[in-house]
């Protein structure tokens, strides 16, 4: 998902305001004014400026006083307190900048931001031109359509229609009608009591809207049934709430969004005001003596320039190189290359920095006729070969993996690689950025880096390293590990002041990093004349099932295609309709096979036929293609910096997800083979979930049952089910296991009355009996919630935090 090309930019001012007030440290200047909400929303503009490049954009903020929904319902927005004074004094500051950018500034009485945007956004749709709404606010749902798309920049997340349908499961048309009846405690926005975003969603897909939900309103059972119909009257007014005007009277036309000039003299004054010293660095002019950076926890870097970036080319240059090397206390280090795979990679150059500012660029391979003066790759690496292989040499990179796994087909297997920027960013806030150097950069030094699109080109016509010609390579590559140190030097004193995180990045990430290397280069071994016989095998049971689904539904149609499914399903079959899609058609989903597939056939096989489908085309068709022709192996990529809770990922191929579950599945698995004299050994922690959950809340009885060495899901079991621990059943086992399990991540009586197919007041005495048998494990939980609420995170055993 992408967003639009060139769009007209228009932006919440009042959401970037509160994100970045509750975001920011509590940033002041020497005459202790605040200024931590003007530096957040400040930069947030700077880098759209700098992503977007628009021509017309428009920045819009909430006007003081009430608006005409105060008039509609006074209580509206009645819960929110005050505005704390320190974020109130910011505001006249954030405007009289955004004004010295030259941006458009849009302020509207009786009116809210959303709706000056709403407004904006249906004129700008009406002249034929796409517009992108910055903002972070749902609500906003509302207003997207074909050629209007939300971004918000603090989760770096487009939304457009098909997103929005994801995400709340109606249709942008529908999300007023989903607005009104689940309410908003926040603006005080009634709503439905008890109605929540599943119910919400349920009524409108079966009901179509908020006036088909009132006009069934009488057919809805139970207490939410009742709440609804105390709910009728109000609920226009919470529409009207929730409803974004469109119509509002602008002072500006949609045509006069352009940008103008900024106003530097008036931006040097303001940023000399606010003590935003780096950006004042940027606009003084030559000659003019640049102030000092700020400390502490705001972006500390000057204006970053390329200007002493060296390429070297000549024997003499390499030899001082040498020489610096020997001198730095920590070198970053970083190759280019003519792939991404590093198994399939060849060294095209690589780079070096020292000392901020001071980095080189070693072109080895290019194919530039005009820059025939390259060194000879085997006498450099030769050269290299002592300090990249001395533990004792200190390196820093960035993804030092994928460098050290390109070095081994050179015969060079590197040591001393003491530091990682993305592992540094990674430990510190696993979910607070993108962990790529381009990201790092804006959010920490505040620099927009060279992207390899600027110079290799994108899609199609992009062209390898190789053939960039060295002028253009030099700079990027040089950056690239000026960064990188940059970068360290940034983030390693962060880590330096959290002893857990430190530990986690000394003591797991660094040393996990060349175990992983060596697993990928390792590879591993498959049979392949197994998986094509299973594929063979696969196929012809497809092609049964096929025959079957044709044979139950009377005649031959497409398996894959969910309206010729629809069509068997409800028309020729008349099977109950369980769900809808968000335009009103019966659905076929997964979820919806698989509760037929529970009293009717062809659902059942028409999902044994998916299944099947997806075994064949990515494990037992694809998986031979993908054994390299060296090794004669399968090699994947682990990566540490993706999944936010420190876990492991795996791709190209996906090893971490080989299917268990089905005997075909289980026979894929079976192809993953030991060469000869050796064997494959599995192993796995015992329940080490609730061993973990045992140690963390000291509960007890969790801990009096592993200490006698008891089956804690069948102690469980005869807890809740009120039997002896030698009656308990294999299916009263099997709900015990999946309540300790199911609880411990927060599992609710819902989900587990649908996991285990009881009802929903059965399941609630489940779980009231499990926290009376584990008190712990309920005082862990409360507390571990309260704890995240004030803290802001929490924290694994080892100290890693989310």
């Amino acid at each position: 998902m992408t967003a639009p090309t060139s769009p007209v930019l228009l932006i919440d001012g009042s959401s970037f305001l509160f994100r970045a007030f509750h975001a920011m440290p509590d940033l002041t200047n020497s005459k202790g004014n605040p200024t931590g909400a003007v530096y957040g929303v400040i930069n947030m503009l700077r880098n759209l400026l700098n992503n977007y490049q628009p021509t017309d954009i428009a920045v819009i903020f909430d006007a003081k006083g009430k608006t005409f929904r105060d008039d509609i319902f006074p209580e509206y927005k009645a819960n929110r307190p005050p505005m704390p004074d320190d974020l109130r004094q910011q505001i006249e500051p954030i405007h009289q900048i955004v004004d010295a950018m030259g941006l458009p500034r849009l302020v509207v009485e009786g009116v809210e931001a959303d709706d000056v945007i709403g407004t904006l956004a249906q004129l700008i749709s009406e002249e034929g031109r796409e517009t992108l709404i910055v903002t972070g606010d749902k609500d906003m749902a509302q207003l997207v359509t074909e050629k209007v798309t939300l971004l918000d920049t603090m989760k770096d997340k487009i939304t457009d229609i098909a997103e929005v349908k994801e995400k709340f499961g109606v249709a942008p048309e529908q999300i007023i009608d989903f607005l009104a009846l689940v309410g908003d405690k926040v603006d005080n926005i009634p709503g439905v009591p008890k109605c929540g975003p599943k119910t919400a969603t349920k009524w409108l897909l079966e009901y179509g809207s908020m006036q088909g939900v009132i006009d069934n309103a009488e057919s809805v059972k139970g207490k939410i049934g009742e709440n609804l119909r105390a709910s009728l009257e109000q609920l226009p007014i919470s529409y009207e709430l929730a409803t974004i005007k469109c119509d509002v009277m602008l002072p500006v036309s949609a045509t006069e969004l352009g940008r103008r000039e900024p106003d530097k003299g008036e931006l040097i004054a303001l940023y000399k005001e606010m003590e935003f010293k780096r950006w004042l660095a940027e606009l003084l002019k030559d000659g003019e003596e640049a102030p000092e950076m700020l400390e502490g926890d705001e972006v500390v870097a000057s204006t970053i320039s390329r200007d002493n970036y060296q390429t070297v080319s000549t024997q003499e240059q390499w030899q001082q190189w040498l020489n610096k090397l020997k001198g730095a206390e920590v070198v970053a280090f970083d190759t280019e290359t003519t792939s991404l795979n590093p198994r399939m990679a060849e060294l095209v150059g690589l780079s070096l920095c020292v000392a901020p500012g001071e980095a080189c660029y070693v072109p080895l391979a290019h194919q530039d006729i005009e820059f025939p003066e390259q060194l000879d790759r085997d006498q450099v690496l030769a050269d290299l070969k002592p300090w990249l292989e001395n533990p004792e040499a200190a390196k820093v990179g960035q993804n030092l993996k994928y460098d050290a796994s390109v070095l081994i087909k050179y015969d060079i297997r590197m040591q001393g690689m003491a530091f990682d920027t993305m592992l540094e960013s990674y430990v510190l806030d696993s979910v607070g950025t993108r962990h790529d150097m381009d990201s790092l950069s804006l959010k920490y030094l505040g620099h927009a880096t060279i992207h390899y699109e600027d110079i290799a080109g994108k899609g199609a016509k992009q062209v390898t390293f190789d053939q960039i010609p060295v002028a253009q390579a030099a700079p990027y590559a040089a950056e690239d590990a000026d960064i990188t140190l940059r970068l360290h030097q940034h983030l390693c004193p962060k880590l330096q002041k959290e002893a857990s995180l430190k530990a986690v990045f000394d003591e797991i990430e660094m040393p996990l990093m060349p175990v992983l290397a060596r697993m990928e280069q390792m590879g591993v071994l498959i049979d392949a004349e197994l998986l094509e016989k299973q594929s063979s095998e696969i196929a012809e049971r497809i092609t049964e099932l096929e025959k079957e689904a044709y044979d139950i539904a009377g005649e031959e149609f497409n398996l894959g295609s969910p309206k010729q499914i629809q069509a068997i399903f409800y028309d020729k079959l008349k099977l109950p309709v369980l769900k809808k899609t968000p335009k009103g058609a019966p659905s076929t989903n997964e979820e919806v096979l698989q509760q037929l597939a529970l009293d009717y056939p062809l659902p059942k096989v028409i999902l044994q036929h998916r299944g099947l489908a997806k075994l064949k085309s990515t494990y037992t068709d694809k998986l031979p293609t993908m054994i390299d022709a060296n090794s004669g192996r399968v090699h994947t990529s682990y990566h540490q910096a993706v999944a936010a809770t420190g876990r492991l990922s795996s791709s190209d191929p996906n090893l971490q997800n080989i299917p268990i579950r089905t005997e075909e599945g289980r026979r894929i698995r079976q192809a993953f083979i030991a060469p000869e004299g050796y064997k494959i050994m599995a192993a796995d922690y015992s329940q080490i979930e609730l061993r973990i959950m045992a140690h963390l809340s000291g509960d007890k009885g969790l801990l009096d049952a592993f200490a006698h060495g008891e089956d804690v899901h069948r102690a469980t079991a005869a807890e809740v089910f009120g039997v002896n621990v030698d009656e308990v059943t294999i299916d009263q086992r099997r709900s015990a296991k999946a309540i300790n399990f199911g609880l411990i991540y927060g599992m609710s009586a819902f989900g587990l009355a649908r996991q285990l197919s009881i009802p929903r007041n059965d399941a609630q005495k489940y779980i009231d009996v499990y926290f009376e048998r584990y008190p712990g494990v309920k005082n862990y939980m409360e507390t571990t919630r309260q704890q995240a609420r004030e803290q802001g995170y929490v924290e694994t055993l080892f100290g890693r935090r989310l």
